[in-house]
């Protein structure tokens, strides 16, 4: 009924344990389902002895001397399918294994009828006075060297016999109290077995829920098919597309700044102009003055001629240098580029990026009547699954099955204390049989005690004290007792013996190192029409590959019982909940969907009209090379200030008189003009920022000129290229893309599978419970309470058994040394020569205590 139950609640998640492989791998996202819930056991199946674990070892290790044979599982075999004994050998082969139990047990038996037959002739043989039984001592050079080692040796062998009732009494204190605690342990396992049953149903009801994260996780993709399936076509096209726009952006910015260009040269050449015209004429009039006043009569001199001819001669330096006038004008181009500025090219790129941007949004508005078909077979879906978990009867299941545990449990609870009473019963009886080991261990050492503290090596035999010969008579007390108990003992350690140590190594041994798993799951072995006993007990298919030991090993490790029974063989999940087909459908939802991009428009017609009018505006056709010559060369031919210094120095040359007068006032002149024209035209900021900027413009014009034709027709090249792929490669990365998107959704329902699939196989309903009460039951409480403590109460008691022989021996010796005889041997003189007195028929024996004559010989 346990199982049935485990597999019905199994199946509630089983259908996403399908076997169809999926589809599409890998999943490009992870979903966090969280943990399944699961609860704590409270059984620990390990035993930990204490102290007498060294006591279960050394008994471990004497039965691996015993019994060194591995695990006979040919015979065990036979003997369970009861074909033992029809192969010739079969006997041989048992009687080989048992060998190391027969001979003991064999000489245990010899033990049990010899030693009481020989203490019944013993005692006869006695009263005869024979067998040590005359109460006479023959003396001894070495009698004290006897008796010594007589006493020696009983007391080494009583404190064997010590040990021995020791450990059995240990192993009798300790199987008690285990008993005693094993109530607690299995009330533990009842209720491990109660929160299996309890936890479970959570557990799967865990599991369908987290169908609805799967669900929320797809319906929130879909909800974001704009920003995830349109970003993806979006992100195809964008290598394309957006390098081709920014290109034709950057070319607007370059005509807005070829534009600043020509107005800088415009403005520029115009305020050089008028720095220069100015000059030109304040010149050109000093060097008509000058020229006058070389005109003088006063020139013709003889002095003066030549002075003058070479002042007339320098007059033409006396002129600018840098003629600004000349230069052509750039209103034509500007004027070209001003009609093209007409146009806002970059709000018309601006268009194109946000026709581009608009894909998902396009996306979005294309696919809403096929998102709400998915939406609505992802609804379908989930309510299938909670409709079908409403069809399993796990509750009334549960229900029974946790009746049928309670009442296990009152049964096991109502029946234990029966199990204290004959456990008290055992109890009894083994410390019975350790107290007559005791009661003879008490007579030896209060014979010890009392022959050894009342020994006096002065006395005669006949003469002896009392404490003396109450010694002797302890210690004949503990030999008449050891003759009555010790085949009692031996008969009950014949018994423990065989049963426990068999019980050790057919069962306990071959448990822990899971041989006795392989023999049961040995084909037709427990029945003759099953090949697998398990399975066919379980899943109704003997045919299917379910063995004690995997299933064993599965809950020890505390796997799902889903896995460690192979369910999965009682039903066909497909028939109930195969996500596969679901998904199927969802596939084909998806497929469906068709997204037209044939509105994005990146750069129409005007814009790339606006382009080529940009590119034959004519900038090209500029004089760069007159105008750099221009601003290269200086202001004047000549410095002014040089030309006047130089017109002083020769007026001083002519005599004095008008003529110098006149060149000197024009000197001063020529000074003036440079002071207030030419330093100005070379260091005001006006005229020097005039300069500059004309130089710059003239060159970023010059520069960029010569690519403007080659940029625009790349950036014609590139828009057209990615309207191209946009018009016509549009369907193809839809469907490369919405391939991919599909493959994201259905990654989301192969990842529930798998987490399912998962959590069945580890974590749902954890078979550790049941590995733990087979645990309890074999490992614990058979072998680690029962045999172990009953391997060492034999162990301990046989030893005081084998050792009760050597005790009753030297027992019997050294009473003679501690009793007080009747006749001792009589001597003539000191060097000991007997007499052969017969007058009283004593046969040469003296009876002392009848004269009243002390022996010389033996008093010192």
């Amino acid at each position: 009924m346990a199982v049935e139950l485990c597999l019905l609640l199994l199946l509630l998640c089983g259908s996403t344990v399908s076997e169809v492989q999926p589809l599409h791998k890998p999943p490009p996202g992870t979903l966090d389902f969280g943990f399944v819930p699961a609860k704590t056991y409270d059984t620990n199946a390990y035993h930990e002895p204490g102290p007498i674990g060294i006591l279960f070892r050394l008994v471990h290790s004497f039965l691996y001397l015993v019994q060194p044979n591995s695990f006979p599982q040919d015979l065990i075999k036979k003997l369970t399918q009861q074909k033992f004994g029809n192969v010739q050998g079969d006997y041989q082969k048992a009687i080989y294994y048992e060998i190391g139990f027969i001979v003991p047990a064999a000489l245990g038996l010899l033990f049990v009828l010899l030693l009481p037959l020989v203490g019944l002739c013993f005692c006869m043989c006695r009263c005869c006075d024979n067998c040590g039984g005359e109460m006479h001592q023959r003396q001894k050079k070495n009698a004290d060297c006897r008796r010594g080692c007589f006493a020696t040796f009983l007391f080494v062998a009583s404190l064997i016999i010590s040990i021995g009732v020791l450990c059995a009494y240990a192993a009798n204190q300790h199987l008690t109290s285990q008993v005693r605690g094993a109530k607690n342990l299995v009330h533990s396992n009842f209720k491990d077995l109660r929160i299996f049953l309890n936890n479970t149903p959570g557990q799967i009801d865990y599991l369908v829920s987290q169908y609805n994260t799967t669900k929320n996780k797809a319906l929130s993709d879909l909800n974001n098919v704009g920003p995830l399936l349109g970003s993806r076509v979006q992100e195809r096209f964008a290598k394309e597309v957006r390098p081709a726009l920014d290109a034709a952006l950057t070319m607007a910015g370059a005509i807005r700044e070829t534009k600043e260009a020509l107005e800088n040269v415009s403005v520029s050449v115009e305020v050089l102009q008028e720095g220069t015209e100015r000059l030109h004429s304040n010149l050109t009039n000093v060097k008509i003055h000058l020229s006058n006043t070389l005109s003088d009569s006063a020139c013709s001199a003889a002095q003066a001629a030549s002075t003058c001819n070479i002042i007339r001669n320098s007059l033409n330096q006396l002129n600018i240098n840098a003629n600004f006038s000349g230069l052509p004008g750039v209103s034509t181009q500007v004027a070209k580029v001003n009609d093209v500025l007409k146009i806002d090219l970059s709000s018309l790129v601006q268009k194109g990026y946000a026709a581009f941007n608009d894909t998902p949004d396009l996306v979005l508005n294309q696919t809403r009547n096929i998102l709400s078909d998915i939406k609505n077979l992802l609804d379908f879906i989930g309510s299938n699954i909670t409709s079908f978990t409403k069809m399993l009867p796990v509750q009334k299941v549960l229900a029974d099955l946790t009746i049928y545990l309670t009442q296990s449990e009152a049964y096991v609870q109502d029946y234990f204390p029966v199990v204290e009473q004959y456990d008290f019963y055992r109890w009894l009886g083994c410390l019975i049989l350790c107290c007559m080991v005791i009661l003879i261990l008490v007579f030896y050492y209060l014979g010890l005690l009392c022959g050894t503290c009342g020994y006096d090596k002065h006395a005669s035999p006949t003469t002896r004290g009392c404490i003396s010969n109450t010694g002797g008579n302890f210690l004949m007390a503990g030999v008449g007792f050891s003759f009555l108990f010790s085949w009692v003992l031996m008969i009950i350690v014949v018994i423990t013996f065989v049963t426990g140590g068999n019980v050790e190594k057919l069962v306990c041994e071959p448990f822990e190192d899971r041989t006795l798993f392989k023999v049961l799951d040995t084909p037709y072995l427990l029945n003759r029409h099953w090949r697998n006993y398990l399975s066919a007990i379980v899943l109704k298919n003997p045919d299917i590959n379910l063995t004690f030991e995997k299933v064993y090993s599965d809950c020890k490790e505390n796997k799902g019982i889903y896995t460690t029974l192979h369910l999965e063989n009682l039903f066909n999940i497909n028939e109930f909940l195969n996500i596969s087909m679901y998904t199927e459908d969802v596939s084909l939802k998806i497929e469906h969907i068709n997204v037209n991009l044939s509105n994005i428009v990146l750069l129409d017609e005007i814009g790339k009209r606006n382009l080529l009018d940009f590119s034959s505006s004519g900038i090209d056709g500029i004089n760069f090379a007159a105008y750099l010559t221009e601003i290269n060369k200086s202001v004047t031919k000549v410095d002014l200030l040089s030309f006047a210094n130089d017109l002083e120095a020769r007026a001083d040359q002519l005599p004095k008189g008008a003529l110098e007068n006149a060149l000197k006032g024009h000197a001063n002149s020529i000074r003036m003009i440079h002071n207030q024209q030419v330093v100005p035209l070379e260091q005001a900021m006006k005229y020097v920022k005039a300069r500059s900027t004309l130089n710059q413009s003239i060159r970023l014009l010059q520069r960029t000129s010569s690519e403007f034709m080659v940029k625009v027709r790349n950036v014609l090249s590139a828009v057209d290229a990615a309207q191209f792929l946009i018009s016509n490669d549009a369907s193809l990365v839809i469907i490369q893309e919405t391939k991919k998107y599909m493959d994201m959704i259905i990654g989301y329902f192969e990842q529930y599978v798998e987490w399912v699939k998962e959590s069945i196989t580890m974590e749902v309903a954890a078979c550790k419970p049941i590995a733990n009460v087979i645990d309890t039951a074999v490992d614990i409480f058979l072998c680690s309470y029962v045999i172990d403590s009953v391997n060492t109460f034999w162990f301990g008691l046989g030893g005081c058994s084998i050792f009760l022989i050597p005790a009753i021996i030297c027992a019997i010796k050294l009473s003679k040394y501690y009793r007080r005889m009747d006749t001792e041997d009589v001597y003539d003189d000191v060097e000991t020569i007997p007499m052969k007195n017969m007058e009283n028929g004593n046969n040469g024996y003296h009876k002392e205590h009848l004269y009243g004559i002390h022996n010389p010989v033996m008093t010192r």
